[in-house]
């Protein structure tokens, strides 16, 4: 026993805080965890939980539409927001319960309060002074908003969206990044008027250069309006509604302007100067490779480091750190490399791997490609397609890299991932027997490379 009042005191009860917390108290640590907001942190309460079962919700609209082709017949069906709204509430509630009762059920101490340092091993929490041993920072981050865009306190941002009285009939999303693109196609399949704009050519920078213009395309399909290479210079009030100034000079008035500009780590208020630990100049907590500080003692976990900013990578964070500092057999092994992901926009995407551009750069490949249109799309007459890629290094034949847009991308790419991440190759995709019909078993059936490296060798 130390002398400290914990041996882990973790600040932030979000996924990988609380998942950390819980292991450490398995092994027998006396653990100490504070939340000042809601437990579950971001993913919970305003983040992937409650926004899938918003994105749930915008699909109904069209699959009644789609039944017409399999003989269904009948009005449309009406959507009522606030029944949405109370009953993702209930759920999320139900959630924070669960998270509670799982940390009390490890013999973790929790605080309902703000936690800041007052000294390396000393912690203010709501008042009260606590010391530990050991720290353990996963406070996550908050929505981004351009301080530069003069009205910008007129629109909202991710987290007040979870909670709107009414759906707008017209709304302008500011930022073609993951949240910009998922809550276009939830707005709009909901039957409101969406307008996106976003400074780049194409929406979500960084992925796969096939998906990105095929997701451009497939937004427009759905009645969504894009504005790339622009950005949003002024906001405005016109009595209820907005006005909103784009830097080319266009205007365009909507009743909502919601920012979906990014997210930046919270560490304001926790004190870390007083405790000596360093920043990045993007307010990011650096760490190394095993989530240590520059402060041998101090740790830190998940979006707070602006790392992999995603709530699987938190938790395996979490658990990683738990095990290897008081687990007493060796640490759970986590694969970080690569990490698949989805985004569930209209229509989803799905990918695992490095892009084409990123894996051509490095050493040859070879891209297998394979675009259809789904049997259930083919009967209800709606012309969208299904896009697959599998990216192949040449020199070994391992598959590196998967990329995928359509339906249920996001089952289908978990298993590929394992695939990936195991070492398959394109002769074990080839020699895998698909299940039929499906769309997933298009994976093991491209046989023809469409590309070597960057060049173009057959049409899709």
């Amino acid at each position: 026993m130390s002398d400290y009042d914990f041996d882990l005191f973790v600040i932030g009860g979000g996924s990988g805080g609380v998942r950390c917390a819980r292991i450490a108290a398995g092994h027998g640590a006396r653990v100490g965890i504070a939340e000042d907001t809601y437990w579950g942190g971001t993913c919970v309460n305003v983040g992937c939980v409650p926004k899938k079962i918003m994105v749930q919700a915008s699909e109904y609209g069209q699959l009644s539409r789609d039944s017409h082709g399999f003989g269904w017949s009948g009005p449309a069906p009406q959507h009522d927001w606030s029944v949405l709204i109370a009953h993702k509430t209930e759920e999320i509630d139900r959630l924070n319960g669960v998270y509670r009762r799982m940390l009390g059920d490890s013999g973790v101490k929790l605080f309902d309060a703000h936690a800041s340092f007052v000294d390396a091993h000393t912690l203010d929490v709501g008042g009260t002074r606590v010391t530990a041993e050991r720290i353990v920072i996963a406070t996550g981050g908050v929505p981004a908003v351009d301080a530069d865009v003069e009205g910008a306190e007129l629109g909202i941002v991710s987290d007040a969206a979870f909670y709107l009285p009414a759906l707008p009939q017209r709304i302008l999303m500011v930022g073609g990044g993951y949240i910009g693109v998922e809550f276009a196609g939830i707005f709009a399949g909901l039957g409101a008027s969406v307008d996106v704009v976003y400074r780049a050519e194409l929406p979500l920078r960084g992925f796969d250069q096939d998906l990105r213009e095929r997701l451009a395309t497939g937004m427009e399909e759905t009645g969504v309006r894009l504005h790339p290479g622009e950005t949003v210079t002024k906001v405005e009030a016109v009595g209820d509604a907005r006005r909103v100034t784009l830097s080319s000079g266009k205007q365009i008035e909507t009743d909502l302007v919601f920012f979906a500009t990014g997210r930046v780590p919270r560490t304001d208020k926790l004190g870390l100067e007083r405790a000596g630990v360093v920043l990045d100049r993007w307010g990011s907590i650096m760490v190394d490779a095993e989530n240590q500080t520059n402060q041998p003692h101090v740790f830190a976990i998940g979006d707070v480091c602006n790392k992999l900013n995603l709530t699987p990578v938190a938790l395996a964070e979490g658990h990683h750190l738990a095990d290897r500092l008081f687990g007493r057999g060796k640490p759970r092994d986590w694969s970080f490399d690569p990490v698949a992901t989805a985004v569930f926009s209209n229509p989803g995407l799905a990918t695992v791997g490095p892009t084409e551009a990123e894996a051509a750069a490095r050493a040859p490949v070879d891209i297998y490609t394979s675009s259809f249109t789904p049997m259930r799309l083919v009967m209800a007459k709606r012309p969208r397609k299904t896009f697959m890629k599998l990216i192949v290094d040449q020199a070994s034949q391992r598959v590196i890299g998967a990329h995928m847009l359509g339906d249920d991308v996001a089952e289908m790419m978990q298993g590929i991932a394992v695939a990936i991440t195991a070492g398959a190759t394109k002769q074990d995709f080839d020699r895998t027997i698909g299940i039929h019909p499906t769309g997933a078993e298009e994976f093991v059936t491209m046989r023809s490379r469409t590309r070597v490296s960057g060049e173009r060798i057959a049409a899709e």
